[in-house]
Formats: C-alpha cells, sequence, structure tokens
C-alpha cells in the first residue's frame, strides 16, 4: 500500500481490492454504486466518496478527505494492513480456492464498527440487499447518522415501525437492552474464544449462527468465523466434505469471502 495526498484527495495504490467486490458483496450495506462506477458510503458517520482510476495498478482516490482521516479511519476500515496477496497464495495451495482467489481477487473484509454490523445482521436476516439497504437508510435518515446504542435505547419494536423491518424491529431492541445493561458487552465477545463468542452473540433475541458469524467477521474482524449460508452449504458440500483445508486455518471467514463470490457468480 502506497499513498499520496493530492490537494483535497488521497491518492491510493493498493493491489488485491476491487471496489465492487469489496463494497458490493454483502459485507456492508451503506455503499451506493453511482453511475461512473464510483461509491459513496460511510464509515461510523464519516462519509466517503471512493473511484478507482486505474483498476490494473489499483490507483483509487478517495475524494474531499484529509490524510488525518485516511490514517485513523479508512485505512483500518479498508483493512489495508493485511497483505492480502499474501493470504491469496496461502490459499492458493487448495485448488478450489486458487481457482476462487483467481476470480476475485479484489475482496477485502472490511472493519467495520462492530455494533453497525452486529444491528446491520440482525435486520438484514429473510431479506434482500436493497430491502436491507432501504431499512438501514430509513435508520440513518431519521437520526441523522447511524444511531449508537444509547440512542436506541429508549426505541421499542413499535416506535421504530417507520423503519418497515417486520419481526427485526424487535430483534434490534433486544440487542439494545442487552447491550445497555451490559448483559452483553461487544469488545469482551470480540476477544472471546470463537465459539463462547457465538453463543454469547446468539443470546440476543433472533440471533442464529450466520447472523453471529457475519457479526463477528465483519463487525470484529474475526477472521476465523465462517459464516454458512445456503451458498456456502453448497460450497461445503461439493469441495469440502471433510472439512476445510489447512491452509485456511486463522482466517476461514476471509477464505469465505472468495469461495461465496465464486459459487454465487461462477458456472463451470
Amino acid at each position: 500500500m502506497d499513498y499520496t495526498v493530492s490537494g483535497r484527495d488521497i491518492i491510493l495504490c493498493q493491489p488485491d481490492f476491487d471496489l465492487d467486490e469489496t463494497l458490493d458483496c454483502g459485507q456492508a450495506f451503506r455503499w451506493a454504486k453511482l453511475p461512473d462506477g464510483s461509491y459513496e458510503g460511510a464509515y461510523l458517520n464519516t462519509p466517503l466518496h471512493i473511484s478507482c482510476q486505474d483498476p490494473k495498478e489499483g490507483i483509487f482516490v478517495l475524494h474531499d478527505t484529509d490524510e488525518e482521516t485516511f490514517l485513523s479511519k479508512w485505512y483500518r476500515y479498508l483493512d489495508l494492513e493485511t497483505d492480502y496477496g499474501e493470504l491469496k497464495r496461502r490459499f492458493s495451495e487448495d485448488e478450489t480456492l486458487a481457482r476462487a482467489c483467481a476470480f476475485a481477487g479484489g475482496i477485502r473484509i472490511l472493519r467495520q464498527d462492530s455494533w453497525e454490523a452486529l444491528s446491520s445482521f440482525i435486520i438484514s436476516q429473510n431479506n434482500n440487499i436493497p430491502r436491507i439497504k432501504g431499512i438501514i437508510g430509513r435508520l440513518v435518515e431519521h437520526y441523522n447518522g447511524y444511531p449508537s446504542v444509547s440512542q436506541l435505547s429508549e426505541e421499542t419494536a413499535e416506535s421504530l415501525a417507520f423503519l418497515r423491518s417486520g419481526f427485526r424491529a424487535g430483534y434490534l431492541t433486544d440487542a439494545v437492552a442487552k447491550i445497555s445493561s451490559g448483559e452483553l458487552e461487544l469488545d469482551k465477545v470480540a476477544a472471546m474464544p470463537l465459539d463462547e463468542a457465538e453463543k454469547a452473540l446468539r443470546s440476543i433475541r433472533g440471533v442464529g449462527p450466520k447472523v453471529a458469524s457475519c457479526a463477528l467477521l465483519f463487525g470484529m474482524h474475526r477472521t476465523d468465523a465462517f459464516p454458512i449460508d445456503v451458498w456456502m452449504k453448497r460450497a461445503l458440500e461439493r469441495w469440502y466434505p471433510d472439512g476445510l483445508p489447512e491452509c485456511v486455518k486463522g482466517y476461514e471467514g476471509t477464505a469465505q469471502q472468495y469461495l461465496f463470490h465464486y459459487i454465487r457468480n461462477h458456472q463451470e
């Protein structure tokens, strides 16, 4: 990774990064693709407009942001400290993963806020991406930014009717109640052994294995978490009936993203 400051923009040189594969793959729901192929979105409540200037060379422009904000927020959020080239080399010891990494080599795991990721995936249950984005958009508009747990502490399922999120509003308020009371501390959950962390998150009403794993992977950067949905069940049955290969150990969740994108979009 290398970058330069150009006026009010940051010019980023970053291989192993693709905007579509990272920002529009279902791991985050506040990014919108513009007609020119660039994206607008936000981390917590800091907005960003990012575009790809040269996909072959991996040159990106982070528009209208300063060096301090880039280093304090976007460097971490975009996981620029991780060498994805090395991870792909490691994963490619496995034949199937080699094909998956070659097919969608620009995937990165965003380092999202733990509360925003947890609440977003609670909202995502049995939902499609456009509707998820609509619900989260209404939430952000109502609060003029993504609301914290404390901002939501007085809400009820009934008062959240404006979200038009159905049964998910009750799940959301249960999560708020458990975190507000101290029954669930997300910082502590992030540091727990994986099975204990999943169990803790599943104490929230409506949170099952997939939502818990997504919250851990995308909101707490637990790269050992491995969300399983219908696509990943197919991938495991087809390619890994005896379990994942040793080359992904500790990064099962990162490998999952390559496999997920591959099996959904590539027809052999």
